[in-house]
């Protein structure tokens, strides 16, 4: 049976229904238990089950984190959430230098299985301090799988894989997707070690992920008016990068856009594009296109966080610009 289902409903039910399958599932976190979570994700979880296996944890990330750390090491299965991406800064030890090489460091020994959540992005006038797409930075870390759900599908399958997995995972929520709602038949599990093409296509690949997967979806409707059959990957999972689908994808089109929320200089962006460069060249007729943020802070004025933020217009001319290049 077919049913509307938002992406903060399925986060919830993710959560819940991993909770009941298995004890040793908490949650913890800002305003996670009595208020429901900073973008009502939790709504409900308290009372279903408890200050035990919700809990609320004071305002100090890098201390909560390491607790989710201990706590997994010790045989829970902690889902921690960070409130935006902007505040896990304060936790980049713990996450970097702890949770990400113990399993490593300890010849196997020591399995990490956190679960860490976190809100990024933008284009909700919430400034500086609570915009960036910080997610590339955390891609770059050995021991850390990062998940970039962009459907509602994967907000409730990509939970489960990430429990299961022995090394800490990451999952970042882009603050847009939250009210966004989808008709889904059944949910379940999801592989989260490789990219879906969401739109097949002859002439030019665009490549997004999160937030940015919708823009490149539009962008693709609006080329398809022009002339212009685009194909769209949805990375989905930034480490492990999965080089095949690109490629592939690559080798029908042999052209190329990465949409990217971050900054464009050290950007993931910049990442998918050298790979691209690296080991699809033959395939490639024009070089691989980025559209990125601008250089600045995520301004708080509607007018210029637009300016700041990648759009279907600034994909459209990318694509346009390599075809007439």
């Amino acid at each position: 049976m077919t049913t509307k289902l938002s992406y903060r409903e399925a986060l919830r039910r993710a959560m819940s229904d991993a909770m009941r399958l298995d004890e040793r599932v908490v949650l913890m976190g800002e305003d996670v238990g009595a208020y429901g979570g900073c973008y009502a994700v939790s709504l409900g979880m308290l009372e279903e089950f408890g200050p035990e296996r919700v809990r609320d944890t004071p305002l100090s990330e890098s201390a909560f984190v390491g607790a989710g750390i201990g706590a997994a090491i010790g045989g829970l299965l902690p889902i921690v959430e960070i409130m935006t991406v902007n505040f896990s800064l304060l936790a980049l030890d713990q996450i970097v230098n702890n949770a990400a090489t113990l399993l490593h460091m300890s010849g196997g020994q020591t399995k990490v299985p956190l679960v860490i959540r976190m809100t990024t992005g933008a284009g909700r006038q919430l400034a500086a301090q609570h915009s960036h797409s910080l997610e590339g930075w955390y891609a770059h870390v050995p021991g850390l799988t990062v998940l970039t759900p962009a459907t509602v599908e994967d907000a409730y399958g990509m939970l489960q894989p990430a429990l299961d997995d022995p090394d800490p995972v990451l999952i970042f929520e882009h603050g847009t997707l939250y009210a966004s709602e989808a008709d889904v038949d059944e949910l379940g599990p999801v592989d989260i070690s490789r990219a879906r093409v969401r739109r097949s296509g002859s002439d030019v690949t665009l490549i997004g992920f999160g937030g940015t997967l919708g823009i490149a979806l539009d962008a693709a409707e609006q080329l398809a008016g022009r002339g212009i059959d685009a194909e769209v990957i949805d990375l989905r999972v930034l480490r492990p990068l999965d080089d095949r689908t690109l490629f592939e994808s690559v080798a029908r089109t042999h052209r190329a856009v990465v949409v990217d929320e971050g900054w464009r200089s050290g950007s993931f962006s910049a990442e998918v594009a050298a790979r691209i460069a690296e080991h699809a060249f033959y395939d490639l007729d024009a070089p691989v296109g980025r559209v990125c943020s601008a250089e600045v802070p995520i301004p708080y004025a509607q007018h210029m966080e637009r300016a700041a933020l990648p759009n279907v217009e600034r994909v459209v001319a990318a694509v346009e610009g390599l075809r007439d290049g």
